[in-house]
């Protein structure tokens, strides 16, 4: 299992680590560059290309303000590409967003909210849990663990305030 994340900036990392963490915490190989899609755009294109051949399963991408990286990325392959809004600029992540999500017809790149990196980082391991079960009940014994803390934290609070 295989993602690579790639970031615009350094100063998206810390926007991006809780996806790299959720990652690694669910034992997937992460290859984490920062290649900006305007000023390394040769090295980028090298990244993805070699992505496409070394058995990636899915590409995240974050970028803020324009936002061109995730749809370079996805012009470059047919991985899944994940792009995560970031915020930081004037309109705070609103410019970010529109641009990624208007990709045009047969270039898609999957969108989460701006700042979205963990479920950047879950939607990845969905889109993996395809090709590998065990992942996938990895991924429904947690969607059952968040249901029982949310029947837990509502009799919680109706023990506390009922009388």
């Amino acid at each position: 299992m295989k993602v690579a994340v790639i970031m615009g900036s350094t100063s998206d990392l810390a926007k991006v680590e809780p996806a790299i963490e959720i990652l690694k915490n669910h034992d997937v190989e992460v290859a984490v560059r920062v290649l900006s899609a305007h000023r390394a755009h040769d090295a980028l294109k090298d990244f993805v290309d070699t992505l496409n051949h070394d058995g990636t399963d899915v590409i995240i991408t974050a970028a803020g303000m324009a936002a061109a990286l995730p749809g370079v990325v996805a012009a470059m392959t047919t991985l899944p590409v994940i792009g995560i809004p970031l915020s930081g600029a004037v309109l705070d992540g609103l410019d970010a967003l529109f641009s990624i999500v208007q990709m045009p017809s047969g270039i898609p790149v999957a969108t989460v909210a701006v700042n979205g990196s963990k479920n950047a980082a879950h939607l990845a391991l969905e889109i993996m849990g395809i090709k590998y079960p065990e992942l996938r009940e990895r991924l429904n014994a947690e969607r059952r663990q968040m249901h029982d803390d949310a029947l837990k934290a509502n009799a919680d609070i109706i023990a506390k305030y009922e009388n």
